[in-house]
Parts: C-alpha cells; sequence; structure tokens
C-alpha cells in the first residue's frame, strides 16, 4: 500500500509548481472579480471545488510521459493566465466577467481593433490596477521556476532522506491529497452536474431555462466562463444560420399595403390584473382608460403568452412560427424581414435588445437573432443604438429615426417597461404611490414588500404615460396601434410573499393567472376607422375571442395586406378563420384552458 500511496503523492510531487500556481491563480481571479453588488460574496465552495479542478489537471498531466508533458503544461499556463487576464480585464473595463456577448464581440474584432485591445491591456492604469495582480503572478511564477533550477543544482539530497520520503512522507502526502480530493470532489459534485447540464444544452433557450433554475450550475472560474461563453455562441451560430436561410427562402406574391402606418409597442413585465383597465383597484392606466372610453381602443380581455421569459416571447413573436408548428422556430422567418421586403419601411426602436459587455444570458438569448449584421439588415431599415433610463426617450428617438417621406411604416417600440428593479422604472418626481396605501389591502405584506408593490404600480402609471405619448404621435395619421407585453409578472399576488416570476415552478391556475394574463388592445386612428370601418368592425367583434400572442404576426401580415405562403388566416384573430379553439400550450407543458 505504501507503493500505491507513494505513486499517488507522485500525481502531485511531479506537478507541485503547476497545482500551487493554478490554485494561486483561481483563488486571486475569485476575489478580483467579485461583483460591484450590495451582499456580493465569493463562490462559497470556491477553494474546495477550485482544488478537486486542480487535483484532477495534475492528474492527467501525470499520465502523459514527461516530454509531453512539459509541453502540455506550457499550453496550459499559456492558456489559463491568459484567460484570466482577459477575464479581469473585462472586469475592470466593463464591470463584467466573460460572457456570450463577450465572446460575440471578441469574434467580430479585426486586426487593428486587436491591436488597440492589446494596447489598452499592457497600458500603464491596466498594468496597476487589477490586471497587475494576475501579471504578478505569472512573474512570481518564472522567479520561482528560475529559483529552483538554481537550487536544483546546488542542492542534493543525502540517501537517508531520500528513502525517508519515499517510505514515510510520500505515502502520508498521498493518503491525504487522496482523501482531500474525494472530499471535494463530493462537495463539487452538485455544481458539476449543473454545468454538465448548462453545457450539454440544446439550445440557448435550454441553456436560459436552466439558468432560472436556483441551483444551476456555476462557472465559477474564467476557463469556465469562456467554455460556456464559446458554447453559448455556438448554439446561437446554428439558430442564426437556420434564420438567414429562411430569409433567403423568403417570398412575397403580393402586398396591397391596407394599413399605412403599423406601430407595435412592447411592453414588459406587465400583469393585466395591475391595470386600472382590467379592474384593479389603483388608479394605473388612467390615460389608456381615456382612450378606451373613446371607442377607438379595443381591450381584449383573454390574451395570454405561451412564456414568461422575454428572450423565449421575442423569440416567438417575431417568427412566423407558432406553438405546435413543425420544427423550431428558427426555422421560420420573421415578420419584420417580410415587411420589409413588402415595402414597408421597418423602424426598431428598443430600450432593451442593444448588445454590450456587461450582459446577461437573457438578453444576449433575446437579442442575437436581432442583432445579427446580417438579419438585422434584413429586418429594420432604421434602428437605436443607444438604451436610456426611461421609456419616454424612445420618442424622441423616433422623431430622429421616423421617414416623412415613407408612404408605408412599420414602427416598433420596445419598452424597458415594468422590468425589474421597478423603482428604476419611474422617475422620481411622476411617482403617485406610497407604501402606506397598501397597508388595508395587503395587510400581510412587510414595508418593504408594501414598497415595491408600490414601486411596480408606479412603474405601470408611468408606463401609461408613455404609451399614451406613443399613440399621440401617430393619432393623426391613417394608422393602428398594438400594444402587447411580452409577459405577466408577479407582485405579491394573494398572500404570497413573492415578486417577479417563479420560473421553474410547476404552472398552476394562480401562476398562469398571474404571469401568463397580459393586456392586449388595438388603438384605430379616427382616420383608420374612417378609411378602414370593416377592420375596425373586426377588431371589436373579437375582443372577447381566446388568443395567444405568439401568433401576432399574422395578425400584423393581415393589418399589411401581405400575401405569403408564411401568412395563415387560421392564427389571425381578425380572420373569420381564425382557429379560437387552437390549444393555448405555455412553456410547451400546460393547455392554459383546462386548468382549473
Amino acid at each position: 500500500m505504501r507503493k500505491v500511496f507513494g505513486k499517488i503523492a507522485e500525481i502531485w510531487t511531479a506537478n507541485g509548481l503547476f497545482g500551487v500556481m493554478m490554485y494561486v491563480l483561481g483563488c486571486v481571479v475569485a476575489v478580483l472579480t467579485i461583483p460591484h453588488v450590495k451582499n456580493a460574496h465569493l463562490y462559497e465552495n470556491l477553494y474546495t471545488e477550485l482544488f478537486f479542478d486542480v487535483s484532477i489537471l495534475c492528474f492527467i498531466l501525470w499520465l502523459l510521459p514527461k516530454t509531453a508533458r512539459t509541453w502540455v503544461k506550457r499550453l496550459l499556463y499559456i492558456l489559463l493566465y491568459g484567460v484570466a487576464i482577459v477575464d479581469v480585464y473585462c472586469f475592470w473595463k466593463y464591470d463584467t466577467t466573460m460572457t456570450p456577448t463577450v465572446m460575440m464581440l471578441i469574434a467580430e474584432t479585426n486586426s487593428d481593433e486587436a491591436g488597440e485591445f492589446f494596447q489598452t491591456v499592457f497600458s500603464a492604469d491596466v498594468i496597476f490596477g487589477k490586471v497587475g495582480a494576475i501579471l504578478l503572478i505569472v512573474l512570481a511564477h518564472a522567479m520561482i521556476v528560475i529559483v529552483g533550477k538554481l537550487l536544483r543544482r546546488k542542492l542534493r539530497w543525502s540517501k537517508p532522506v531520500k528513502e525517508l520520503a519515499s517510505s514515510v512522507i510520500a505515502p502520508v502526502l498521498g493518503v491525504v491529497l487522496l482523501a482531500a480530493t474525494i472530499w471535494t470532489g463530493c462537495e463539487s459534485w452538485q455544481n458539476k452536474k449543473g454545468v454538465w447540464r448548462l453545457m450539454t444544452a440544446k439550445n440557448i433557450g435550454e441553456v436560459e431555462h436552466i439558468l432560472t433554475e436556483k441551483d444551476h450550475g456555476v462557472m465559477y472560474q474564467p476557463a469556465y466562463r469562456m467554455a460556456f461563453s464559446a458554447y453559448a455562441n455556438s448554439l446561437t451560430a446554428g439558430q442564426i444560420k437556420k434564420l438567414q436561410k429562411a430569409c433567403d427562402d423568403i417570398v412575397v406574391d403580393s402586398c396591397s399595403h391596407t394599413v399605412p402606418e403599423i406601430v407595435v409597442i412592447f411592453g414588459e413585465s406587465f400583469s393585466r390584473h395591475h391595470s386600472q383597465q382590467y379592474g384593479y383597484w389603483q388608479p394605473t392606466t388612467p390615460r389608456q382608460v381615456e382612450l378606451e372610453q373613446t371607442g377607438r381602443l379595443v381591450k381584449f380581455s383573454d390574451v395570454i403568452c405561451p412564456w414568461n421569459l422575454t428572450s423565449f416571447m421575442f423569440k416567438l413573436m417575431f417568427s412566423t412560427y407558432t406553438v405546435g408548428d413543425e420544427g423550431e422556430w428558427c426555422d421560420y422567418p420573421l415578420f419584420p424581414e417580410l415587411f420589409k421586403a413588402s415595402g414597408y419601411r421597418v423602424t426598431f426602436i428598443t430600450n432593451q435588445f442593444l448588445p454590450k459587455a456587461k450582459e446577461a444570458v437573457y438578453d444576449f438569448s433575446g437579442g442575437f437573432f436581432i442583432n445579427d449584421p446580417k438579419l438585422s439588415e434584413a429586418q429594420f431599415d432604421a434602428r437605436n443604438t443607444k438604451k436610456y433610463a426611461f421609456d419616454e426617450d424612445l420618442l424622441r428617438v423616433y422623431e430622429q429615426l421616423k421617414d416623412t417621406t415613407s408612404q408605408y411604416n412599420l414602427t416598433m417600440f420596445h419598452l424597458i417597461g415594468q422590468h425589474v428593479l421597478y423603482r428604476q422604472r419611474c422617475p422620481q418626481d411622476r411617482k403617485k404611490f406610497h407604501r402606506d396605501e397598501y397597508t388595508e389591502a395587503k395587510p400581510h405584506l412587510k414595508a418593504f414588500e408594501r414598497q415595491v408593490l408600490a414601486d411596480y404600480d408606479n412603474a405601470v402609471l408611468y408606463n401609461d404615460s408613455v404609451v399614451s405619448e406613443i399613440v399621440k404621435k401617430f393619432d393623426d395619421k391613417d394608422a393602428i396601434v398594438l400594444y402587447v407585453p411580452d409577459h405577466g409578472e408577479e407582485c405579491y399576488e394573494g398572500d404570497l410573499h413573492f415578486y417577479c416570476r417563479m420560473h421553474s415552478t410547476a404552472i398552476t391556475s394562480r401562476l398562469a393567472h398571474a404571469e401568463f394574463d397580459i393586456p392586449f388592445w388595438i388603438y384605430c386612428s379616427p382616420q383608420f376607422i374612417e378609411e378602414h370601418g370593416d377592420i375596425y368592425q373586426q377588431v371589436v367583434a373579437a375582443k372577447d375571442k381566446r388568443y395567444m400572442t405568439d401568433a401576432l404576426p399574422h395578425l400584423l401580415m393581415y393589418l399589411a395586406g401581405i400575401h405569403s405562403k408564411d401568412y395563415h388566416a387560421k392564427y389571425n384573430i381578425l380572420s373569420s378563420e381564425y382557429d379560437e379553439r387552437r390549444p393555448r400550450i405555455m412553456k410547451n407543458t400546460t393547455d392554459y384552458d383546462k386548468l382549473k
């Protein structure tokens, strides 16, 4: 057994410097990249899992022939030190570690930009900042190697010392290190399974859904983050390829341009049960109520979304695919492509989906097909390049982007709406509701919970003002305006102490009510009603029909008069052929209309 444990000790003694330096590097990088947010802390299993990872690397190296081992170590040093430098640099420069968006931006970097990057990395302010700590580790590593070689030349261990080391110290060390590896492996097993799930997901949507789960895998080191980012980009690349093929196959038989001005307002995180229009007790949508009273705004009473994630919903609302069709959403053309091919000028003004380094997987997943250069060109004639703190700024952007000479226009506003954090979605001087107003209605809530609820309702009220201003922009034109949020939102519904969305919970009738019920309305301008009285009557007649928003593109194509193989009347709620009995399946699992 001594020989066995002695051999086990060789795994570390043969790669001792490698193991120690990589462990130090991992710990230092973790400390340097602690997020600048309240209550941020180190990954709780950092030290144990890092020991296990380093041990596995040492074992793999030990299995290699000595010559090969030397070269593999050198390659690993270049890779691991290099990735650490990039990771810490991104954190210093963009306040984020390696993300799929960063990887995407790196892939799009040309030689000039790459040269500028290296100049920046090795500039004085970077070297003497956080990146300098990594460079110091590299320098220390080099010094240890040099000093070690000098000492080995001068020092010669005596025979008794060598025998003691091989017969006593090595076996004991082997036992200790083996026990430590087994223990740290057990401690790390749960996260390793989570990482494996992420790295074997079939598409970026599955990745995103896994990340909504509480115990998802943590990419706690730069090498993991780099591998995950590369994998996420490979998944989206496959879907982009399909989307580009679908774009190339677009055929528009004809277009009557029935409605010259079509406007779509995409809201965010809006449960209709917090809308005054739908009976909420607080006056959160007074302007929309006024528009409804004119008869020009038609409120739909039974509309749901098929997912409670923004990225999933944008894929479904942009693709002509509907839930239940063959294939995937990316096998079908995107509706803005059809509009542009039909002669409409397409303008997209978003306050969310603009690529930046510090971007969560959710935004990356939701926006990659909008931001891909080829697909963006195929979909849009004009779009903004900057995001804003408040949605009202998008109105000013519209004035800059609109083309008064264009005869036919599709204009899309994508709001930040009521996206968490709610308190940031309404200017301070526009807030009306106070937490004390909710004491009687929600006596079980704590003070800070009532404040969150007040913040959400203030965000709804502010959204009401933005939406009504957008309507005013088109009120003197032959225009139709559609308002559709991506999904609903929980905000202390019933007796629950919870807000946002329950992504990993089974869908119950209560959850569907809160997170999938959304407001949906169509506004017809006075000129539109005069010119298209038949369509206006169709809108009024359809207001109480069951509807799910994955079918939105078919309604829009009907309004435009687009005749194409990609249009299907059975998905158009205004059509006499509309299939109201189509199952409304939420998250590909649950039929909304079968829930009690």
